[in-house]
Parts: structure tokens; C-alpha cells; sequence
């Protein structure tokens, strides 16, 4: 299963002045926002989160939520998929791999499941 989804920066910079902290945790938990220190970082994780959900099939809404995967970094600095377990039996998937990049006033993430 394949999702990619793209934002424009200045998007998730406005949502995060308007509404601050309640916009971040409302799609991001406190190991993600602490890593994402910049909007840039903060839009790829949106694009990241909205493509996992093209991917399912499901879009964001009741039967997969924001809250249900978090988004780490490995040692090397790749960015890394943990799904609750419940996502992942109700969607009977094993793998799954996750690309962020920005440029130009744009974030974009591509994601596989598998």
C-alpha cells in the first residue's frame, strides 16, 4: 500500500500561531513534537500522517487517527513508523516505510505499508 501527501509550510505555521499547542497535539504526541523543532519538520510530520492514511485506505477520521502512529528518528536520523497495536491487526499489515523531505515552501511524505 502506497500514500503521499503534500503541504505547504506556511499552512501548518499559520494553524500553529492561530491555535498553538492545542493544533500540535491534536496530530502529534509529546515525542513528536519535541523532535519536530521546526515547521518545516512540523509539516512533513502532517504530510507523513495524512499519506499513512491514503495508504490505509481511510483517511483521518474514526477508523484511523492521528494519535494512532508516532514518528521517530533512528540512529541514523531516518524518520521511523510506530503504529498502535490495534492499527496494525485491524489493518493486517507487518511493514512499513516512511520518506520526508521539504523544499521550496513545501513538505511531502511518501509512505509504503506492507
Amino acid at each position: 500500500m502506497l500514500g503521499i501527501d503534500i503541504v505547504q509550510i506556511s499552512r501548518i505555521s499559520n494553524l500553529k500561531e492561530k491555535f498553538g499547542d492545542k493544533f500540535l497535539t491534536r496530530f502529534l504526541c509529546e515525542n513528536e513534537i519535541k523532535l519536530a523543532k521546526t515547521d518545516a519538520s512540523l509539516a512533513g510530520f502532517y504530510a507523513a500522517k495524512e499519506a499513512i492514511s491514503k495508504a490505509l485506505g481511510v483517511g483521518i477520521g474514526e477508523e484511523f487517527s492521528f494519535l494512532d502512529v508516532e514518528i521517530y528518528k533512528d540512529i541514523k536520523g531516518a524518520p521511523k513508523l510506530k503504529f498502535k497495536e490495534t492499527t496494525l491487526s485491524k489493518f493486517n499489515f507487518t511493514k512499513s516505510s516512511l520518506s520526508i523531505s521539504h523544499d521550496g515552501g513545501f513538505a511531502i511524505a511518501a509512505v509504503t505499508l506492507g
